[in-house]
């Protein structure tokens, strides 16, 4: 059997447990809808800081902490979907299986933080 040429992540790099939230829309009762998370699954994987980028969000200032989440592959993880860590949240940009052999998922995810204005 050939290996793969994508490294995978060493024994013990999944340490870190995080919940999959997902988005459930639900009317209001007043013509609108309710949008919310539901935690769902609570999975191992592996956070790596990407770096940040600033960006004006509904006229206040916002950093977007980027990351990459690695975990066990799994089909159903869609961009409609977040990770949890604790109070943290990690909406998810993007989901993708690096080599095709259904081994692994890499997702890229960002972390909002408000800053304070002066």
């Amino acid at each position: 059997m050939a290996r793969s040429a994508t490294p995978r992540a060493p024994l013990g790099a999944r340490r870190r447990r995080l919940v999959l939230e997902r988005l459930v829309e639900e009317p209001d009762g007043f013509g609108g809808r309710l949008r919310r998370y539901v935690a769902g699954p609570t999975l191992w994987g592996a956070l790596e800081p990407l770096g940040s980028a600033a960006a004006p969000r509904g006229g206040r200032p916002e950093r977007a902490g980027l990351y990459r989440v690695s975990l066990r592959f799994r089909p159903d993880v869609t961009p409609a979907m977040r990770f949890a860590d604790g109070v943290r949240r990690f909406p998810i940009r993007a989901a993708d299986d690096p080599d095709g052999a259904g081994r692994d998922l890499v997702c890229e995810v960002e972390e909002i933080v408000e800053e304070a204005l002066p």
